[in-house]
């Protein structure tokens, strides 16, 4: 593209002219814009010609988001010229982070799930193997989180533009999905066949992203699905108009509203249009035998929403292509692997049998099978009853999703060494031990690339400064900091990366959110979406004790903390929602008491996402992972605070098991009960919160305070959190965890009071966190499910 940066500045100016008419910054955005994406397209199709030419076994990854973020800042970190980008507009007058501000985040994701994705699909291309996703073009995303009186208000999320938008319509590459219409046989030359008759189209038009991998050498695709009305012929019985409504909302919007059954039926829409799509697409021309398949794709599907690949890909083998029940079966399942993302039982997906059966006649006739023959199986196998219940697909007109996705797949995976043991203990023990082979463990990663090169290029350039550049393709390399922990001229300059930063997160917030922060507070942050057994609930009761205390102890006077939250809840999860007003009046009343102030703040980061991110977590010093044992499958946020020196405060819950283990406990502050503790508690139902109440004058107090809106000053109705916490028997065991979540508060002003000791247990942090990067993840996946083979460097 350019080899210097007087070279950029000569392109720059050169594309620059004709855009005068443009104010500045618009002008440079689209200039650059355009001067990346054509540079990528160049190797893009290079990489998509050495497909062609050189056809190796592909990776399709199924995600029904993928929480990409922005992706030009990005994009020139992995092609190696932000440096000269920046250094160019520099000298131009520019600032090439307010330029990157011009962008809007694609909306297609939420959570973990999402950004997981997002994270492999760079992994994949920086690895040069030849992996692309699947996923759909949301319109409205998610939503876009604000604030009104405290309460969460969702607004659609307006991130697609007439021009320069991230992906690019590929309109001849468009497929036709059916749904409803009628199952007909039809007797034919090649015996008989199952048709559809009457059904309603929906076209899938696809737009496809680049996914630039390190160095730029490898140029991988994302493809989304926009769902749009079909020219086909229309049933009669049908109005039209409500048809065009309904096509449209197929990807309006991530995660519809499905407390209805016209919610659910369009999660279903989404679902299968993900998963019949790509399908079609994956085997339109292949340049092999269908009987080739798994030898050729693999197929990694990313949780239960794609799940459906399962009996559409069986659809496709004997209805379109001829093949008999069994060979279609070996086929898939050599084909398709699962991802297990939950440990939850209320989170495991079902389907009512009558939505499917509606909605997609063939593909449930498609279950039903599955899940007959799979009986007949077990049951010549001499299963008990209880068995064959637990392992059936459909059970009492319910559909379970997990079941399907682990009998149809040919490995099965959790993310993080206590999710899997727990799986293959107690949530799918029966499935493991009909299946023994399947299960196993692949501890989830985070690219290193976006979440510290890009995030934080000042700690970045001090690491490369200090072991040399070789952790940038191998981060298994920042172990080489064990040798500087105790190193006072680097923890000095490590303690000035952190200082930096935090003072670039508070210009952030002053200029966004007119928020002003005291630098020199501890900064604890809490980012992930809300859900009951992540516990912001827990947080936000102990800073409601703290508050007790410094009103009430006169010599309880603490080293100032903020407390940063930062996360969305799903619009109809009341409890969430009630948790998070609860917050935003905590927050007013602690941030406006003149004794409290001083001690203790609260931030509530408005619309949490992957930009928001990028400035909270380079700057955070304490990370909190305070998920209830045995509930977090894995955890990706504790990995990206890790790696930039934040140290944990957390329970002995999915990845951070592991992380202790990489760090050392003594690095980090562990509390809580252990997994196995809370998993006897709930098997024995022996848990009684209201004992530990009655029993506890300081959890008394705060329960009566909450209860009688006296803490509030009456701006929040808390009956529905006070009735979770007693009348459903605390089922995350907050009141039983928050004494000894406040102890190791505690120990955290305690190291903190000791700069230099902090800094070395940041350092050991961070040494310890390459392995958590994706590129170990992606690559254990290719090495034992997969079976990839690296791309030619197309340089």
């Amino acid at each position: 593209m350019f080899s210097s940066k007087e070279e950029f500045k000569k392109f720059f100016m050169n594309r620059i002219a004709d855009k005068r008419s443009q104010k500045s910054l618009e002008m440079a955005f689209e200039t650059l814009w355009e001067m990346t994406h054509e540079w990528i397209q160049e190797n893009w199709n290079r990489t998509n010609q050495l497909y062609e030419k050189e056809p190796e076994k592909q990776l399709y990854y199924f995600s029904i988001e993928f929480l990409i973020g922005r992706v030009l800042g990005q994009n020139l970190v992995n092609l190696n010229f932000y440096d000269v980008v920046k250094e160019g507009l520099d000298e131009l007058g520019l600032k090439l982070s307010e330029i990157e501000e011009l962008e809007d985040e694609p909306g297609l994701g939420n959570g973990g799930l999402g950004r997981l994705a997002a994270c492999f699909m760079d992994s994949l291309a920086s690895l040069a193997l030849p992996g692309h996703g699947y996923g759909l073009r949301y319109k409205g995303g998610l939503f876009t989180q604000h604030f009104v009186n405290g309460n969460q208000t969702e607004q659609p999320t307006k991130w697609i533009k007439e021009k320069n938008n991230a992906d690019a319509r590929q309109k001849d590459l468009a497929v036709e999905v059916a749904y409803y219409g009628d199952v007909q046989l039809v007797v034919g030359t090649a015996g008989v066949k199952r048709t559809i008759e009457n059904p309603v189209w929906v076209k899938a038009v696809p737009y496809d992203l680049p996914i630039v991998g390190a160095n730029g050498g490898t140029i991988n695709t994302l493809r989304l699905w926009q769902a749009e009305v079909s020219e086909r012929p229309f049933p009669s019985t049908k109005d039209h108009t409500v048809y065009e409504h309904e096509t449209a909302k197929i990807t309006d919007r991530l995660y519809p509203d499905d407390s209805l059954e016209s919610g659910k039926i369009l999660r279903l829409k989404q679902q299968y249009l993900l998963c019949s799509a790509s399908l079609q697409d994956l085997l339109r021309n292949p340049s092999f035998p269908v009987e080739e398949i798994p030898e050729n794709i693999a197929i990694q599907i990313n949780d239960t929403h794609p799940a459906l690949a399962i009996p559409e890909l069986m659809r496709i083998l004997i209805d379109d292509h001829s093949l008999g029940w069994e060979q279609a079966w070996d086929i898939t399942t050599r084909t398709i692997s699962y991802t297990n993302h939950t440990i939850l039982t209320e989170a495991m997906e079902k389907w009512d049998c009558h939505l499917i059966q509606s909605l997609l006649p063939r593909i449930y006739l498609i279950i039903e099978e599955i899940d007959l023959r799979f009986k007949e199986s077990l049951q010549n196998q001499g299963k008990t009853v209880d068995v064959l219940r637990k392992l059936s697909i459909i059970e009492e007109g319910v559909i379970k999703m997990a079941v399907l996705a682990v009998v149809g797949s040919y490995k099965v995976n959790g993310v993080a060494k206590l999710h899997t043991n727990i799986l293959k203990k107690r949530e799918m023990k029966e499935l493991n031990e009909q299946f023994p082979n399947k299960f196993h463990n692949k501890t989830n990663g985070i690219t290193h690339r976006r979440w510290l090169i890009k995030a934080n290029p000042e700690l970045s350039e001090l690491i490369t400064e200090t072991i040399g550049a070789r952790w940038v393709k191998e981060p298994e390399r920042l172990d080489e900091l064990h040798s500087f922990a105790q190193n006072p001229s680097f923890l000095q300059d490590f303690q000035a990366v952190k200082k930096l930063k935090k003072e670039q997160l508070i210009y952030h917030l002053q200029r966004d959110q007119n928020i002003v922060v005291d630098s020199a507070s501890i900064f604890d942050i809490h980012i992930k979406r809300f859900h009951g057994y992540k516990r912001q609930l827990m947080n936000i009761l102990h800073i409601q004790m703290l508050y007790n205390r410094i009103k009430h102890d006169s010599t309880y006077r603490p080293y100032p903390r903020t407390f940063f939250f930062g996360g969305k809840a799903a619009p109809t999860y009341h409890f969430a929602k009630q948790v998070i007003k609860m917050i935003n009046t905590i927050a007013s009343k602690v941030n406006n008491d003149p004794l409290v102030r001083e001690h203790l703040h609260i931030v509530f980061v408005e619309n949490y996402n992957v930009t928001q991110a990028e400035y909270l977590i380079p700057a955070a010093e304490v990370s909190e992972q305070i998920s209830t044992a045995s509930k977090e499958a894995s955890g990706t946020g504790n990995m990206k605070l890790m790696m930039n020196g934040a140290l944990t405060i957390g329970t002995f819950d999915g990845a951070n098991v592991e992380m202790f283990e990489q760090v050392g406990e003594e690095n980090a502050f562990v509390f809580g009960m252990r997994a196995e503790e809370i998993m006897q508690y709930e098997k024995e139902k022996s848990y009684n919160p209201k004992e530990i109440i009655e029993g506890d004058p300081e959890i008394a107090k705060m329960m009566r305070q909450l209860a009688t809106g006296k803490f509030t000053d009456g701006k929040i109705n808390a009956d529905f959190i006070v009735e979770q916490l007693l009348e459903d028997k605390d089922p995350y065991f907050v009141l039983k965890d928050i004494h000894s979540y406040a102890k190791a508060h505690e120990k955290i002003l305690k190291a903190y009071d000791n700069p230099m000791k902090w800094a070395e247990m940041s350092v050991k942090n961070m040494a310890a966190s390459g392995i958590f990067s994706s590129d170990r993840t992606i690559q254990q996946y290719s090495d034992d499910v997969w079976h990839l083979s690296k791309v030619p460097s197309i340089h």
